[in-house]
Formats: structure tokens, C-alpha cells, sequence
């Protein structure tokens, strides 16, 4: 499943519901099905950290990092290359997900 992020976000991904929505609309029930996502960024200028956290966080939590596999990031410019890659690593962190989990 590709889903085109501009289509649903336009040029900045900040609205953290929305993100939310995507996650638990499309992204978990197409990887459930055993379906590879494409998140195109195509015309996407920059997201949030928040944002990112919101699309791909649980999916992660839920899924293991191996998921990470099935989940691609297409068309990403440097700023939204950059954003990924520093959610991707912290949620891949097993300090990180300890402190997400109350665990310090």
C-alpha cells in the first residue's frame, strides 16, 4: 500500500491526530494483512518530530523494529530524511523505549 503523504498532509506534517489517523487506519491494518507500506513524501517540505512519532511510534512498539522492513520511505527530502531517521533510531533505542515505558 502506498499512501502519498502530501495528499493527506500537504507540505508540512504537523497535525499529530491526523498522523494518528493514518497510523491506525491504514498503516497497522495493511501491515496486519501482511502488506509493505510506502509513506511517499513526494512535495513534502518538513514534519515534526511529534508528527513522525504519532505515524510510526506504536507501529514500532507494537511490531518490533523488524517491521522497519515492511515500511518505506520514498521521496523524503534531507529535513524529512533527517526526522525519520532520529525517530527510527530513538524508537530502535532500547533506552528509549524504556523511558517511553515509564522505565528510567
Amino acid at each position: 500500500m502506498e499512501i502519498k503523504m502530501f495528499d493527506e498532509f500537504g507540505v508540512f506534517g504537523e497535525d499529530k491526530d491526523k498522523a494518528k489517523n493514518i497510523r491506525e487506519n491504514k498503516i497497522l491494518p495493511a501491515l496486519n494483512k501482511g502488506e509493505d507500506i510506502i509513506l511517499n513524501f513526494e512535495g513534502v517540505k518538513s514534519v515534526t518530530q511529534s508528527f513522525m512519532h504519532a505515524l510510526i511510534s506504536k507501529v514500532i512498539r507494537e511490531k518490533g523494529t523488524e517491521v522497519l522492513e515492511k515500511i518505506y520511505f520514498k521521496e523524503c527530502n534531507d529535513v524529512v530524511k533527517e526526522i525519520v531517521r532520529i525517530v527510527t533510531e530513538y524508537m530502535q533505542d532500547p533506552i528509549g523505549l524504556d523511558e517511553k515505558n515509564g522505565i528510567h
